[in-house]
């Protein structure tokens, strides 16, 4: 399967709500996955400690031909960081990570993006062609809160205010960027994406390497997927 068969999947009947937040279900996430590639396998890396005693989860999928990697912190129901979360905690983000993981090969994406049906789908429930979403609708957002903090986004431009919680700023930025990437649609622009917003991945290597090395494999396997296209 492509990005879009997969993305067009409606998986609204595998929701579950906790504290007015939607989770897709892992078990259903992982079943699904198996369906389409028997082959898939997912693997975690290190727990990465923050100075605050905070912890931050990596999962990376291997499906439909490439891999995916994605970050979650353990939170609490606040959706702030645990400091020196216990196993239970540390599971349970585990688990998530994984479905976040799957979501950027496209199921269930659409969910992280805020939409109620995937882009593929109309309200009376038939199917239509998948349709790309412009890139300068998706970057218009002006801002957007992270457990208050303030990420603008303006033009192509990622914008982090200076004083944001960097933790909450740089999960923010991957999560973005990671869920961003599968819409540019040519090499040119994924490489001009990457040169504008250079000083913010600055940032978050510096925060973190396995979070940056994350992106950046993303970027790599993308433009590879784009050039094979061509």
């Amino acid at each position: 399967m492509n990005y879009s068969e997969i993305a067009s999947i409606n998986v609204n009947e595998h929701l579950e709500k906790k504290n007015n937040l939607s989770y897709l279900s892992w078990a259903w996430a992982v079943d699904t996955l198996l369906r389409h590639d028997s082959d898939a396998f997912w693997e975690y890396g290190e727990l990465h400690y923050m100075q605050d005693h905070t912890v931050m989860v990596y999962c990376t999928v291997h499906a439909f031909g490439r891999h995916r990697t994605a970050q979650l912190p353990v939170m609490d129901y606040k959706m702030k960081g645990v400091p020196n979360p216990d196993a239970v905690q540390v599971n349970v983000t585990m688990q998530r990570a994984l479905v976040k993981a799957i979501a950027l090969h496209g199921l269930g994406l659409y969910i992280y993006a805020g939409e109620d049906l995937p882009v593929e789908f109309k309200q009376d429930g038939s199917v239509d062609k998948p349709v790309d979403k412009p890139v300068d609708k998706i970057l218009e957002t002006p801002k957007v809160e992270v457990s208050k903090v303030e990420v603008s986004v303006e033009s192509k431009e990622i914008v982090v205010p200076p004083s944001a919680n960097e933790a909450a700023a740089v999960d923010w930025v991957c999560s973005f960027v990671n869920e961003f990437i599968p819409t540019l649609a040519t090499v040119d622009s994924l490489r001009d994406f990457w040169k504008i917003n250079k000083s913010v991945l600055t940032r978050v290597e510096k925060f973190s390497k396995p979070m940056y090395q994350a992106l950046e494999t993303n970027f790599k396997e993308r433009a590879v997927e784009l050039k094979g296209k061509a």
